[in-house]
Formats: C-alpha cells, structure tokens, sequence
C-alpha cells in the first residue's frame, strides 16, 4: 500500500507475493491469506479499468466534414485521443525511457509520440490539401482557433503538436498564403507560439501550466527532458551509502505532474463517430519530402528572389527532439480495424433512407478530412453514382496500400526507362503512354509498366518471374484479370485490343 512502485518496477516480486499466499492458504493460515493484498497497485487497478467499457448514450448524427466542424469539437476531440494514449504510460515506461535514452521495448510512449507526430503532419496535410491561397487561410485560421481552444482546455501537449505543424517549413514559406490571414488571427497565432517557444527553456509554458488547476495535459517532450536533465546531473548515491535525496526531490515533482492523469477524469463525451474518423486521419502518413514537395506545388521557389535556394527542403524544424523520426508502423490489422470503424460510423450518419448507399457527393465531401487519397483507383465501380459499403471498404483498403507500400519490400520495383514498340498501357493510371521514344518505366523483374509521375504510387506488389522470362512478351495488361479495382473480370492470358482498352478505360474513368 506505502510503496506499489516497488511491484511495478519488480514483476518478479508481484509474483513472488502471489505464490507465498498460496503456500499460506495451503497451509490453513487464512489470516495471512487476508493481510496479503495487492489490489491497490496501480498497474493492476488500471488493467481492469482499461477493460470495462462505458456503453455510449445515443447521439444525434454527427458532421464529419472537416469544413463544418467547430474548433472547440476538433479541439475537444483531439484532447480525448491525447487522454486515451497519455494515462496508459506509465511509471516504468518514462523510467525505461530516462535510462536508455531511446523508446527500445517502450511501444506505450512510442504510440503517444507517434500520435503527437501524426497530429502535426495532419495538420499541413490539410492545409496542403486546398488548391487555393485563400482556402489554405482558412485552414490555418481554423487550426489557430484549434489551438486556442486547446489552451482552454489544458492540452499542451496537442497545441504544441499543432503550432509545429503550422509552424514547419512547408506551411511557414506559404507567403502569399500567410497574406490572407488577418491580423487578428496572426495575433492569436504570435500568442500561441510565444507560449510554447522553448526560449528561457520554455519558461512561458512552465509558468501557464504551474497555474492551470484541474484537468491538464502537460508537453511530455519538456517534462521527459526534465527527467533526463535530473538523472544525468545528480548521482543516484552520495558517499557511496547514501540516497541523493536531492535528485529523488527533483523527480518526484517531474513524476507527479506526469502520472497525474492516470488518475484523472475527463469531463470530455466525445461522438465516437468523430473520433474513429480523426483517429484513421492521423494514421495516414507522408515522408517529410513528399509533404515539402507538395508545399512547392501549391506554391512554386520564385528563382529571380532566391537564386541559390536548395533543391531539397531544409533541415525540418521539430518543436521537441524527443519526437523526431519517430512515424507510425504499418499495422494493417489495427488499421484495416479503424477503416471498418470509419465506413460504419460514415453509413450511420449519411445512408438517410437506410438502403446500404449514401451518395458519391456525400463521400466525396468526408475524404476532404483525408487528403490526396483520390489519385489511386476507381471508387465508384459500378458508375451508379452511389456508394456501397464494399465499395468504401475497398477505397481505403487500397489508400492504405498506396500509403504504405514504400516501407514494404514487396512493393519495391526495379524501374528502367524504355521505348515501347508496341501500345502500351499504365498499371497504375491506365492511361496510355504517348511518344515515340521513352514512353514510360518498365520493372525488370516484373514487368509492369507505368508513367514516370506514376511509378512512385504504383500499389502493385513485384513478383518477380522465373529466370528466363521474357519481360516484353509476358508484360501484364492492365485490364487482365485482377489487376485494378473496379475492371471486368476477364480470364488470365485474355487479349485485348487497343479499341477494347480504350472502352475499358472510358468506361472506368466516367
């Protein structure tokens, strides 16, 4: 009761309690059976509570368009995904951490650094997203009210997730975007980067947070530092046979304010339809040089004002060192988990009439909170102009796919440039590659083949042929049976004519 940390750092020792009370009811000794007690160890208290679900009380449909929900939802929202990842760390997970340096075996702190990660890619993603300056400040003026919202709500923790999102390089070179957002806004913004900046080692943020009372999410990068600082400066021991009472003082303070929300209770109910949307959102991930890539799209380098500007994007500037390199694994059942989620929470509030469809506009309108998914495959297959369950199922499931398929091996072509002789077609966009010389890539292993603005979002796993094999005669067709989503089905080795691919496509394509 006087020391549960002991039994959480010691699993051996929990046991070890275990066994010498059931030697003691062997033995008929029933008042030591009773005095042996170990249910008051948090690890244990909070296994069981992680088990007990509350069941949901009945909402009314929820908007999951990202243009129509309010700062204060998205910020509420997002402070019980930081709740639900913050409480399950625990004691020995910032211990381990402190004294590796690193988040080996640490997969509980890896998940909360990974969801701060994802919220601040979200963020530019979104903003990314508009093709226009002004719809791109509107975006980020909706993300600084975000953020002051989350300062009412005691979250530091997201609002600095979200101010390094708009403040990383490939939203803060947005020039003329940043020239529609009005003064009042930038105001707010200069407030909320001035209480997060690291400047006087965050003396802004420490001193907001000493005062907050109640509920309150602390920066876990600031604090973790805190705790690093404290054990590399004071020794554990002094003369050799004493405790350095010293430094058990200093992290004793850094502790308390940490593991504090394992205890605490949220007052947030959020929509759980909501929440499986935000949560598939933040899983999607992007390389630091595709989202600079995408910044110069939407806004070009002007060569005449920065002559000598790299061709790479700069080093990124990370809020918090802790949090660098660290991105989402792959899990695709935990993924493919969310997107079943996500389609039944998207059915429930759009499928009006309740006849397994919602329309084409409808879904069209709710993959705005899911940016540059709409590049890689057919998702209404049968032209209707609605869409199934199925359909939406296998739109993700694909997505997922395209987000992921660098990071698999399987994916991995051995691309060469070439000059057809013969019409041919691209695996991933079926559309035909013009020219007379160096239409296109062909994979030497496997033989499929594609644009150059193609080859990277290729979602087609190399398989690679016998030796022997002759590439040009073997190629796949595009339209051959299994290889897009939404094609007729037609038997392996069935040739088609150009006029047949053309239809094909027509068909497809609307």
């Amino acid at each position: 009761m006087e020391f549960p940390a002991e039994f959480n750092l010691d699993l051996g020792l929990i046991r070890l309690i275990e066994e010498f009370r059931e030697v003691a009811g062997q033995l008929n000794y029933d008042e030591h059976v009773n005095l042996i007690d170990i249910s008051n160890i948090p690890s244990y208290a909070w296994m069981r509570r992680v088990t007990q679900r509350k069941r949901q009380p009945k909402k009314g449909k929820a908007s999951l368009l990202f243009d129509h929900l309010e700062p204060l939802e998205l910020a509420e929202h997002l402070t019980f995904l930081e709740y639900k990842s913050f409480r399950r760390i625990s004691f020995t997970d910032y211990q381990s951490y402190i004294i590796h340096g690193c988040l080996v075996d640490n997969p509980t702190l890896e998940r909360s650094i990974t969801l701060f990660n994802g919220i601040s890619q979200w963020v530019q993603l979104m903003v990314l997203s508009k093709h226009t300056p002004s719809q791109r400040a509107e975006v980020i003026t909706k993300f600084i009210n975000v953020a002051q919202n989350l300062r009412q709500l005691q979250n530091f923790n997201t609002l600095m997730a979200v101010v390094g999102g708009l403040s990383h390089s490939s939203i803060s070179r947005l020039k003329e975007t940043h020239s529609h957002v009005s003064p009042e806004v930038a105001k707010n913004w200069n407030e909320m980067t001035e209480l997060v900046s690291f400047h006087g080692n965050y003396c802004n943020y420490r001193k907001t947070f000493a005062e907050c009372e109640g509920f309150k999410i602390p920066i876990l990068g600031v604090h973790l530092k805190d705790l690093t600082a404290v054990h590399a400066v004071f020794a554990d021991w002094i003369n050799e046979n004493k405790v350095n009472i010293v430094k058990m003082q200093q992290l004793h303070v850094t502790f308390n304010e940490l593991v504090s929300l394992q205890s605490a209770s949220s007052q947030l109910d959020p929509n759980m339809d909501l929440i499986h949307l935000l949560t598939l959102s933040l899983d999607l991930y992007h390389t630091e040089d595709e989202i600079y890539e995408l910044s110069l799209v939407r806004e070009p380098r002007n060569p005449k004002s920065l002559p000598n500007s790299p061709t790479t994007p700069n080093k990124t500037v990370v809020p918090l060192e802790w949090a660098a390199g660290v991105s989402p694994k792959p899990n695709p059942t935990v993924i493919n988990k969310h997107i079943r989620k996500v389609v039944d929470s998207v059915f429930r509030n759009y499928d009006h009439d309740h006849d397994g469809y919602i329309s084409q506009e409808d879904f069209e309108s709710i993959a705005a909170s899911f940016p540059f998914l709409d590049s890689f495959c057919v998702l209404d297959k049968d032209q209707d102009g609605r869409i199934s369950k199925d359909e939406m199922m296998a739109y993700f499931l694909r997505a997922n796919s395209q987000m992921h398929c660098k990071m698999v091996p399987g994916f991995v072509h051995n691309f060469q440039e070439i000059t057809y002789l013969k019409p041919t077609f691209c695996e991933h966009c079926a559309g035909f590659l013009w020219g007379i010389i160096k239409q296109g890539f062909k994979c030497k292993d496997c033989g499929v083949n594609c644009h150059k603005q193609c080859k990277d979002l290729l979602v087609l796993a190399c398989r690679k042929r016998s030796r022997g094999a002759s590439v040009e005669n073997t190629s796949p067709s595009p339209f051959c049976h299994g290889s897009l989503p939404g094609s007729p089905s037609l038997p392996p080795g069935h040739l088609i004519s150009i006029t047949e691919k053309w239809a094909i496509k027509t068909i497809l394509s609307g």
